[in-house]
């Protein structure tokens, strides 16, 4: 059944995709984008006309308890993707990453057991594991914040918790590892290096090679959340959405350099580098609670699948119209 979904974060990387997703499949989706003097609602300018066309979108604040609460109303289930998400700039002005991503958050649960939602999921993130103690990573894992950034996150997750346990709220957390395709910042790896080799730069710049992750195309991503919405068993659950698939930065480089056709050169960045302690050194999924309870698997999956996936969004990237709104010849924190 078509349902009124609110989408914070819509006008982001994951957020537009997701948007996206939602009204193709028939929901009414409201769509909170961050107001700005622009009138900008971010990725979803350039969404199909037809799209646009049917949301109904929301410039504000998630910062905002009034606003946020003036945006659910009405809505049956929340989609809470809101949130800053850089690292390097979390070390740079941690002050914002606990007003957006934990009060932020606060704002939404806050908002949902007032309004009486009927369901809310919270976006998580893989860096709340830190580096990984055992392989493939469990939602049991324990949780470190070695950043201002995942710890702001593990707050808002043991927030969406503890509200679900305190309020019996109904709150389910998807838990994505790392997330990639067309639109992402080059805040991220995958299109540091898509950006600087698409631009015909000889050398591309890059911090530690040697840490792994569990790349996720972000259709897979998607999907995770899409399943989400009607899994009434996943109320009160934390969910790994992940290929289960481990790879390091290096291979990744090479792997997307031969998508391309390119020689890979590389050079260590210092600027680029996390703190020592604040490195996560190691991410790989375990997948089966989502296979189990949502009934979700990527498509994208293995070796093979990562191919897949760089190369649509190699292809998206190396469009003269969405290279030209990077800049690859500077690091973006």
């Amino acid at each position: 059944m078509a349902k009124k979904i609110l989408v914070t974060g819509a006008d982001g990387f994951i957020g537009s995709h997701l948007t996206e997703a939602l009204v193709r499949s028939g929901h009414d989706v409201r769509a909170f984008v961050f107001y700005n003097s622009f009138n900008s609602w971010g990725w979803l300018d350039h969404a199909a006309k037809e799209t646009r066309a049917a949301l109904d979108v929301f410039a504000g604040d998630i910062r905002d308890p009034h606003g946020v609460k003036n945006a659910m109303q009405g809505c049956d289930v929340v989609l809470h993707l809101a949130a800053l998400i850089a690292i390097p700039f979390s070390y740079h002005s941690p002050d914002t990453y606990v007003d957006t991503n934990i009060k932020g958050t606060l704002n939404v649960l806050q908002a949902a057991r007032d309004l009486n939602v009927a369901k809310v999921i919270h976006t998580s993130t893989s860096e709340v594991y830190g580096t990984a103690r055992f392989v493939p990573i469990t939602e049991e894992h324990p949780l470190q914040g070695q950043s201002p950034y995942s710890a702001t996150k593990i707050g808002a997750d043991q927030l969406a918790m503890s509200f679900f346990d305190s309020f019996e709220t109904p709150v389910a957390i998807v838990r994505p590892f790392n997330t990639y395709g067309p639109r992402q910042s080059a805040r991220a790896v995958i299109p540091t290096i898509i950006t600087q080799l698409a631009s015909g730069q000889d050398s591309i710049k890059l911090g530690a090679v040697s840490p792994t992750r569990d790349f996720n195309y972000v259709k897979d991503t998607v999907a995770g959340f899409v399943a989400s919405i009607s899994c009434d068993n996943g109320v009160g659950e934390v969910v790994n959405i992940g290929s289960n698939y481990e790879v390091s930065i290096g291979d990744t480089a090479a792997l997307i350099a031969e998508v391309m056709g390119k020689t890979l050169h590389v050079e260590t960045d210092e600027i680029r580098l996390r703190p020592e302690k604040s490195e996560v050194e190691r991410l790989w999924a375990d997948n089966s609670k989502a296979k189990a309870l949502l009934g979700w698997q990527p498509e994208y999956h293995g070796l093979q699948g990562l191919r897949r996936g760089l190369s649509e969004t190699i292809e998206w990237f190396c469009v003269p119209e969405n290279l030209k709104g990077y800049k690859s010849n500077i690091y973006n924190i």
